[in-house]
């Protein structure tokens, strides 16, 4: 069963402190997504680093629950 982007957002505030996330429905079909996330914790990280927090704050559903999920993530 896929995710809802409602549970994916929240996933990413508890895993990030302070995130303000925005989750885009890229297909309309509640399987392929994409995240906006914005945190004073990626400031100074490379964007790999930024992306590997969002992917630790999804606890392993990448792959499984969450098929597909495009990436945007900067400083304030």
């Amino acid at each position: 069963m896929p995710m809802q982007a409602d549970d994916i957002a929240q996933l990413i505030r508890d895993g990030i402190d302070g995130a303000e996330v925005e989750i885009i429905d890229l297909a309309g079909d509640g399987d392929h997504y994409k995240a906006v996330v914005v945190a004073e914790a990626f400031r100074g990280l490379p964007r790999v680093k930024q992306h590997q927090m969002v992917y630790a704050a999804l606890q392993g559903r990448m792959g499984g629950e969450l098929h597909a999920l495009a990436l945007e993530t900067r400083a304030p």
